[in-house]
């Protein structure tokens, strides 16, 4: 709704502003900074404060029985949402950081709405049109962040499991692209895969 106008004559430059949503707070995280392989995604989330969701939290700490759950009631009761991510080549050309924030930039850019203010997980902030605010630890701190977590680890999670299919010798499904010993291992005797980041030191390894 249309706020009531005053009777005195605002600027030219203020003319328009009242047609965006005031008030309307994003929160936006990623997931998958630290992986080997595949792309970086982010989420862009506002919640609907008259449809609460129970349940959010860091999606860390949750089942993944649990973040497949939340994944479905995010979308289907948050105001708006957006996924986004950034390529394995995009990772590989401008570097982990500055890919995630491009892939949050992408994600607050989808969103249907424009935000007033977006909340950031973490200490660093994507290049934006609208205010933001960097929030450590924000996924266990702001609903909207939470749920942008999920939503990112979720999505990311289903990026894993189709990459397991299309390479089971690397064993995406069950380290989702993180260096554990077993993944470094089959590194070394499969070498690097299409969805491996080769910006990444231990996958520099083995192609040397």
């Amino acid at each position: 709704m249309r706020s009531r106008k005053s009777s005195v004559a605002e600027p030219p430059q203020q003319l328009g502003l009242s047609w965006d949503a005031p008030g309307l707070i994003a929160g936006v995280d990623e997931a998958g900074r630290g992986p080997l392989a595949g792309p970086v995604v982010a989420a862009a989330v506002i919640l609907d404060e008259l449809n609460p969701i129970a349940g959010l939290a860091d999606s860390k700490v949750l089942t993944e029985k649990k973040r497949e759950r939340l994944f479905d009631e995010i979308r289907a009761k948050a105001l708006c949402c957006c996924i986004a991510e950034a390529s394995v080549e995009e990772i590989d050309r401008l570097n982990i950081l500055h890919a995630t924030m491009l892939a949050m930039r992408r994600a607050v850019e989808g969103l249907r709405l424009k935000p007033a203010k977006v909340l950031v997980d973490g200490n660093r902030l994507p290049v934006l049109k609208v205010p933001a605010e960097a929030i450590v630890k924000g996924d266990a701190k702001v609903q909207a962040i939470s749920a942008a977590s999920i939503l990112a680890k979720v999505t990311r999670d289903r990026q894993c499991i189709a990459m397991h299919a299309a390479h089971p010798e690397y064993g995406f499904a069950t380290h989702k692209g993180y260096p554990t010993a077993d993944h470094i291992a089959a590194l070394r005797e499969h070498g690097a895969s299409a969805w491996h980041r080769r910006s990444f030191g231990p996958v520099q390894e083995t192609l040397k």
